[in-house]
């Protein structure tokens, strides 16, 4: 027959489950700490080649006009003129500031060694918005790209051959920025 935890043992006392205390916390071997101290300097190693890809992505394309002087010449061809192109630049410059952001939060995890937000939600936020930004940089580039197998189809790049670079050159980017995120 079992007691149950509130029944007086042999000593006359009342034995009770003891919990661990909150603000006590477990405990972790020297060999736990150095691997996640490891881990968190890789993560902010790929939060920061995020950043730097990204940037370069979205600089590349903010910087891609060729043509005539004036936004009205019919030669002229401009980042601005095409939806999937205005799609890839805002979203690397998107990435590029959250992972402005998380390369604080990984600091700061480093540096102090506990989570900007308790560590649950961090993990819950870090996830969530990893994903999202992931998709968006993804169906961006993925729209950047067609668009720049069509300009080339359409002998568009023959005529301007440095925009169709750059294009490739920023959406190829924002391919590396997203392997790295």
């Amino acid at each position: 027959m079992m007691r149950s935890p509130q029944e007086p043992n042999r000593n006359g006392g009342i034995r009770t489950p003891s919990p661990r205390p909150r603000n006590q916390s477990q405990f972790h071997s020297t060999v736990s700490v150095q691997k996640n101290q490891r881990f968190n300097i890789l993560i902010l190693i790929f939060r920061f080649a995020a950043f730097c890809f990204s940037l370069a992505s979205a600089i590349f394309m903010f910087a891609n006009y060729h043509g005539g002087d004036s936004d009205s010449d019919s030669d002229s061809l401009r980042w601005y003129h095409f939806d999937a192109f205005r799609f890839v630049a805002i979203a690397a410059g998107i990435v590029a500031l959250y992972s402005l952001f998380e390369i604080g939060a990984s600091v700061w995890e480093i540096s102090r060694g506990t989570t900007v937000l308790p560590e649950v939600v961090q993990v819950w936020f870090d996830f969530s918005h990893d994903q999202v930004f992931a998709y968006m940089l993804l169906s961006a580039d993925s729209a950047g790209t067609a668009l720049a197998r069509t300009l080339r189809d359409r002998d568009t790049c023959t005529a301007n051959n440095a925009f169709c670079v750059q294009s490739d050159i920023s959406v190829a980017l924002g391919f590396a920025g997203l392997v790295s995120d």
